[in-house]
């Protein structure tokens, strides 16, 4: 299942944004939550439980802010072109879900993903999922921003691939969170530094909570998850909850009212398992993604990535 789904980047590393395409198999079914308190999203209405059409045709997760949902219309135009998405008696009508994050705050502010940097993306598409970090979505994304953006960590995006015997399950996910990413035993991995280059809530983790110096709208975490589990809409609607679940675990604080937390979850239906199980498998799987995003991403904008740290900073 996992070679058949591809994923494609525009990446502007001079101006701090990009976007990702990811292209799963026909006949999956698909679903999604906003969380945050601030997404931006386009056809996320369409995969709730509720609504009739099933089938995603591409996937795209972009920077841009709002104007990065522009993305999209050129994946759906080319994809229009290939004959794919929902058939209609006037023609095919591609049903292309799209999420945005927040990177005006680096780079240009002027930049973003249009139409034609979705077709590019849409062109690259392969089924290579190894490159993480500072590409596509995860471009001019940013972790640790309670302290204020000058004080934050270059994050990024973030893949992870679990198979638990005949079960598979891929999750991406795009890191721009006020939060810091920590790892399974809390420590942190990318997060608010001082001047010293160490992490301001290593001694005091209260400090987080305390009149966070961010903007609203500005922080968002993506993240989609991708499997052969046989699921109905209304179970996919209740994994992409799960998935936030997962996220909080590895980002602290999460989900303020400062975030746009966005996931999706979609089942290429090939294989029978519990929803728990499936509910595990894919908690693995979003945090190791989150992980990722951010232990694969060096400096830029002035801001320090993980791998600036060389292990020498307290957590």
């Amino acid at each position: 299942m996992l070679d058949a789904i591809q994923i494609g980047h525009y990446s502007d590393l001079t101006n701090g944004t990009g976007c990702s395409v990811i292209i799963p198999p026909e006949g999956n079914v698909a679903s999604a939550c906003a969380f945050g308190a601030a997404p931006g999203t386009r056809e996320i209405a369409l995969l709730q439980p509720d609504k009739k059409v099933q089938e995603i045709h591409a996937l795209v997760l972009t920077g841009g802010s709002a104007f990065g949902l522009a993305s999209a219309q050129g994946v759906m135009e080319e994809l229009a072109r290939m004959g794919k998405g929902f058939r209609t008696a006037y023609g095919v009508v591609p049903i292309v879900p799209a999420a945005v994050v927040f990177d005006k705050n680096v780079g240009s502010a002027q930049v973003f993903p249009g139409p034609d940097e979705g077709r590019e993306a849409l062109f690259s598409a392969t089924n290579d999922f190894g490159k993480m970090g500072n590409i596509g979505a995860g471009s001019g994304v940013t972790a640790g921003k309670w302290a204020g953006l000058n004080f934050a960590m270059k994050s990024g995006l973030g893949v992870a691939q679990i198979t638990n015997g005949p079960l598979e399950f891929l999750a991406i996910t795009v890191v721009n969170a006020v939060g810091d990413v920590v790892d399974n035993q809390g420590r942190i991995l990318a997060g608010a530094l001082n001047s010293n280059g160490r992490f301001l809530a290593a001694e005091n983790p209260a400090l987080r909570w305390q009149n966070p110096e961010v903007g609203m709208n500005q922080n968002t975490v993506l993240s989609a998850v991708f499997t052969n589990v046989k699921l109905s809409k209304t179970e996919a609607h209740y994994l992409a909850k799960r998935v936030h679940l997962a996220l909080a675990r590895r980002i602290v604080p999460s989900h303020t009212s400062f975030d746009g937390d966005v996931s999706f979850v979609v089942s290429v239906p090939q294989t029978e398992a519990s929803i728990d199980l499936a509910a595990a498998i894919l908690s693995e799987a979003v945090e190791q993604s989150v992980t990722n995003a951010v232990i694969h991403c060096e400096g830029m904008f002035g801001l320090k990535g993980f791998k600036d740290l060389r292990g020498h900073n307290d957590r």
